[in-house]
């Protein structure tokens, strides 16, 4: 148990991506509850440890929960009152006695292709290369099974190998490593990590001590190209169940929009019986009271698509019947 139960503990992950995440957090609590005293409790997942072991294992290899275990173990154990997930990596069924009690306000949802500019003597590219202007057979780094099956729909001439390590370490492989011509990542998390995308193309970064490698050019996806993953863009804080402190902090931490948004999505990914993991991307919008879900799955042969409208107190029946739609593969050009 937490020793001093005068303290909120918020569980984190301490990657930088994890910590630039929790502290955003940490500093909504404390402007939303200036009496209370709040501070981070940085743990190290099996997930984590898994990376560091075996860099080049896939990520469709940890399995469920990895990223999180730890974190939840702390929330029932009572040494932490709150744990921040990246909530495309939070499994759609939670631990007995714990619950989703917050989503953020939800960041970019879309996905970026990086890849080297022609000062890194690399004249295959244009400046403002999307998938569609990749050379011939390039090579892209990404583990997510979403991301491969979406840019080899577009370009079955595309190869992939996986890549792991976190935001900085993937842009310094691409940027050392020949055989990599690119790579996809979340604009959320760049965005968190202070990376911007300028103008001219150019990916720089804000941070002087992470500074990032020269040479990178960076054009975002748009949801029609690549749809992104189930919860992409938001953070997840569970809690313990049965808890009224804890749940009156989450009402201040959550945005409302978003969380119906994400229930749908989350919806959709437990009735299509995957994890993150899986080849299957959605987007849930909110249009005036309407809440619109989108889906696409490669679990086969066939690309199957679905989507929905209802309302946003029927977020999770949406999911649900985007997802048995897919199933059945239905498809709206069909």
């Amino acid at each position: 148990m937490n020793s001093n139960p005068d303290i909120i503990r918020i569980a984190t992950r301490g990657s930088a991506l994890a910590l630039a995440q929790s502290n955003a957090i940490l500093e909504q609590c404390r402007r939303a509850f200036p009496d209370r005293v709040f501070e981070l409790l940085v743990l190290k997942t099996t997930g984590d440890k898994l990376q560091a072991l075996s860099p080049d294992q896939p990520d469709s290899s940890l399995g469920k929960g990895l990223f999180t275990k730890e974190l939840e173990v702390a929330l029932l154990d009572g040494h932490a009152g709150l744990a921040v997930h990246s909530l495309k990596d939070l499994p759609t069924e939670l631990p007995p006695g714990l619950k989703l009690g917050a989503v953020s306000r939800r960041a970019d949802i879309r996905d970026v292709l990086v890849h080297r500019g022609p000062k890194a003597v690399h004249p295959g590219f244009a400046t403002s290369s999307g998938l569609e202007d990749l050379p011939q057979g390039a090579t892209i780094a990404t583990s997510s099974t979403r991301r491969q099956a979406q840019a080899g729909h577009v370009r079955p001439d595309l190869q992939f190998v996986p890549i792991r390590g976190n935001v900085g370490t993937r842009l310094r492989k691409l940027a050392d490593q020949p055989e990599i011509d690119a790579l996809i990542l979340a604009a959320a998390g760049l965005q968190r990590l202070e990376f911007q995308i300028e103008a001219n193309g150019a990916l720089t970064g804000r941070d002087p001590e992470k500074p990032c490698p020269p040479h990178l050019l960076a054009v975002v996806l748009s949801i029609d190209e690549m749809l992104p993953c189930v919860g992409q863009g938001a953070l997840g804080i569970e809690i313990r169940e049965n808890d009224p402190a804890l749940e009156t902090i989450c009402a201040a931490l959550d945005d409302p929009d978003t969380h119906a948004c994400c229930l749908a999505e989350r919806a959709f990914l437990h009735a299509m019986g995957g994890g993150c993991q899986s080849p299957v991307g959605a987007c849930a919008q909110l249009r005036g009271d309407t809440l619109h879900l989108r889906a696409i799955s490669y679990r086969d042969a066939r690309v199957r698509q679905a989507e929905a409208a209802g309302t946003r107190q029927d977020a999770i029946e949406l999911g649900g019947r985007v997802a048995r739609d897919c199933l059945k593969g239905f498809s709206p050009d069909n």
